[in-house]
């Protein structure tokens, strides 16, 4: 008797590798390693083991012997290359992490906080396979994070040239390129075999007819296994999550087809519809390539750039003047006024000055920084000017991440109409397509599996899920064309809905690069007038701006500034070589004068505690803004919030109409809590204003649009900037936002068109699987062919 022992093939629970005899055994489960073992352990210690339950076999093999020694990150010039902020409690990095794969990666690598309790929060962007995490410092380290990451599994690639950021890249999906190549190729040569069944010439082709037909199975299976692997797969976990997806109808009609083709073959029945089934696969790729192709072109992860043309001042020679971010270099000597953000890492070369993070931390707390102190972007001055030294290029991904941090968010997000419909639309297809089925098995059973599976092809929603984020991208080009930047998509909807806006008097609708400036009191000395250069030199509100052109040609010399601080909405208070200089309003300085001009704005002058007198500043208001008033008070409730003084009531009324409520001397608390007052009465607001003493009340709004003239500081809690050129054509900018709202319903119900003919057409059994995966990359490239040309039309009509 012979004994055959019969080896049973045991797979390892973490990485899925085939376990060796002395395999480990570890609480029931098989490891083919010490390394997977120890992952599991340290992940089922921490209550994490829903990793395994999201995906099977989803970590990496840890048999690999790893190098990975990660002593050289304690070291602290090369972790200063690394880093993204830094302070004494907290720290924060973008590692590459190649290793993410799946949905079980994400969610192991967003809940690392269970593993470590130093680390606060971590995100992942899966498309670039990188993981942003923050951690608080004390006992924790970048080293310790990198080798927690190596322990269970996620090494990251630390590599010095990641620090010289170049930009975003296009991507090239290679992958989907060759499983195209692959479905074409099969395509044409299952068409080449099927010709004895479409033609049936003579025996002398039939009798060859049924190799063919098992040779078009064999090239069948790559193209449904390979070709068509991603449909399976996301399919499969979304089921898992209890929620069918687009691809669930898709990846079901593959099968169906697929099972239905081998069962004819196998049982010489007739040919199957592996010409239909291939050509589907190929066709349904090639829409894919469109549509990705399409969200490229759409790619709203833009670089600062793409937003706002960021300038800063910069030494060139023995003077400063404003530089556009993307020319700053490593050694470049920058000059940062108050309230100005700090584009790029550098070293400060002041004595001491004070920084805000908030933008970057939540936390608004300013950190004290001194001389030769590395200082990370992303900050902004708080008090007086100071020099620094660039360390590193400007970061373009990071400075765009500023503006859309989840902090700056608007707290009411609305569902898409898109949305609403998706929900129940891969449900509903379903339903139709077994319904046609049953139909078709009792009248006429051989087109029964033709029509289940056209059902599932032709009604996938690629042009319904195109034509909304087209619409909203074309408008957006259309309006950075014309220098209006927004900060995602979602602004153009919210647009659509404003009833009311608010707009703020000083570098909003008055001219900052006109005005008629003169002093009126004593006679200021060179000294004095250099005293006051210097103090006005480190504020960047349009009055103190004003003040210092005036004193242009005199140069602050050998005056130091020792403190500084900016009053919002009251003024500037700085002690200049011993000096106290202090410039406002007549309640700020203590100034008793009851003589004013209603065309004029004051700035009032202390100097060592003496009063000295009042800078007279006549507004210019901006051109076009008599057209703009009256285009918008036909359509729109109009207000005006302003710090200053109600010396221009006279002329504002002779500009907005009769009923516009008129707020003076208002506080920035006062403006947020105004905007908030005219919510609660129902109106959906636009706060537009210069994003220095308004940022409370742009974040409050509905819509919150900062309107600058040289841009060399903004407000993350603004959804739009708006160069000042472009001011005279507000009311077109927002005439296309609102319009748009009608090219999005025609594309979406366009899209819903096609979707509904061609089910039609395919329960009634007038279509075939080839030509409904034929028909669907077309129908996507008439959405945004007609979207773009809807789009032209109406910029064009409104001459933008």
């Amino acid at each position: 008797m012979v004994a055959e022992e019969i080896a049973q093939k045991t797979v390892c629970y973490h990485c899925g590798d085939e376990c060796a005899s002395d395999k480990i055994v570890h609480e029931e489960k098989s490891f083919c390693c010490n390394g997977c073992k120890t992952v599991f352990e340290v992940l089922s210690e921490n209550d994490l083991c829903d990793y395994y339950s999201l995906e099977s076999t989803p970590g990496v093999t840890q048999k690999i012997e790893k190098n990975t020694l990660f002593d050289f990150l304690d070291n602290q010039d090369v972790s200063r290359q690394l880093l993204e902020y830094a302070d004494q409690e907290q720290e924060r990095v973008t590692l590459l992490i190649p290793n993410i794969h799946c949905s079980s990666c994400i969610w192991l690598l967003e809940h690392l906080s269970r593993l470590e309790p130093a680390i606060m929060n971590s995100t992942t962007n899966f498309s670039q396979r990188k993981l942003t995490i923050n951690y608080k410092v004390g006992d924790f380290s970048l080293r310790k994070l990198a080798e927690l990451l190596d322990r269970i599994g996620y090494t990251p690639v630390v590599n010095l040239e990641q620090a010289d950021e170049k930009g975003p890249e296009r991507t090239f999906n290679k992958s989907l390129l060759v499983k195209l190549g692959i479905a074409g190729f099969c395509f044409g040569n299952v068409m080449l075999l099927s010709f004895p069944d479409y033609l049936g010439i003579s025996a002398l082709e039939q009798s060859y007819q049924q190799t063919f037909r098992w040779l078009n199975l064999l090239l069948a299976i790559p193209v449904v296994f390979y070709s068509g692997s991603e449909y399976f797969v996301s399919a499969f976990k979304s089921l898992k999550q209890r929620f069918a997806n687009i691809d669930v109808p898709i990846a079901l009609g593959v099968i169906v087809l697929f099972l239905r083709s081998v069962y004819e073959v196998t049982f010489d029945i007739g040919p199957g519809y592996f010409d239909s089934l291939v050509g589907l696969i190929f066709f349904l790729l090639i829409g894919k390539w469109f549509q990705n192709r399409t969200y490229d072109a759409l790619s709203f992860e833009r670089d600062y750039k793409s937003y706002f043309p960021l300038a800063i001042q910069t030494k060139r020679g023995e003077a400063f003047s404003s530089i556009a971010v993307q020319e700053i270099v490593k050694g470049d000597e920058v000059l940062i006024r108050n309230g100005e953000l700090i584009p790029a890492d550098a070293i400060l070369i002041e004595d001491k000055v004070y920084i805000d993070y908030s933008f970057v931390t939540g936390e608004s707390a300013a950190v004290e920084k001194a001389k030769g102190q590395y200082v990370f972007a992303g900050g902004k001055l708080s008090g007086k000017q100071a020099r620094f030294i660039v360390q590193k290029p400007v970061s373009q991904s990071y400075l765009t991440s500023l503006w859309n941090n989840e902090a700056f968010k608007k707290e009411k997000e609305h569902t898409r109409l898109v949305d609403r419909v998706s929900q129940y639309f891969t449900i509903t297809i379903i339903a139709i397509s077994v319904m046609a089925a049953i139909f078709w098995q009792v009248t006429d059973p051989s087109k029964t599996w033709l029509v289940f599976c056209s059902v599932l092809i032709v009604a996938c929603p690629c042009a319904l899920a195109l034509s909304t984020p087209f619409t909203t991208g074309s408008i957006l080009r259309v309006l950075g064309r014309n220098k209006v930047y927004l900060k995602n998509a979602d602004v153009v909807e919210r647009l659509q809905k404003i009833d009311t806006i608010v707009f703020d008097k000083t570098g909003t609708i008055t001219n900052a690069s006109e005005r008629d400036l003169s002093f009126e009191g004593e006679g200021l000395t060179l000294a004095e007038k250099q005293l006051v250069f210097a103090a006005v030199s480190s504020s960047t509100h349009p009055l103190s701006r004003f003040v210092k052109s005036y004193l242009e040609g005199t140069d602050s010399g050998k005056y130091v500034i020792e403190s500084f601080t900016e009053h919002v909405g009251q003024g500037i208070q700085a002690v200049v070589s011993g000096v106290e200089v202090k410039l406002g309003s007549s309640r700020f300085v203590d100034f008793n004068d009851a003589q004013t001009n209603h065309s004029a704005s004051y700035v009032y002058l202390k100097l060592g505690g003496s009063q000295r007198g009042r800078f007279v500043i006549r507004n210019v208001y901006r051109g076009g803004l008599r057209g703009v008033i009256q285009q918008l008070k036909e359509k729109f409730k109009l207000a005006i919030l302003s710090g200053d003084s109600d010396a221009e009531r006279q002329n504002l009324a002779k500009l907005f109409p009769a009923s516009t409520p008129m707020h003076f001397s208002q506080k920035p608390d006062d403006k947020l809590n105004t905007i908030k007052a005219m919510q609660s009465a129902g109106q959906s607001v636009m706060m537009v204003g210069d994003g220095l003493n308004d940022a409370g009340a742009l974040k409050q709004s509905d819509v919150g649009m900062a309107v600058s003239e040289d841009i060399s500081n903004f407000s993350p809690a603004c959804d739009a900037i708006m160069h000042a050129d472009t001011f005279h054509r507000l009311d077109a900018i927002i005439d296309l936002a609102k319009r748009s709202k009608h090219v999005i319903y025609a594309s979406f119900f366009l899209s819903l068109a096609y979707n509904i003919v061609g089910l039609s057409i395919a329960v009634a059994g007038w279509l075939t699987p080839l030509v409904a995966a034929i028909l669907m990359p077309l129908s996507s490239i008439s959405v945004v062919v007609l979207t773009t040309f809807f789009v032209k039309i109406l910029s064009h009509k409104l001459r933008l």
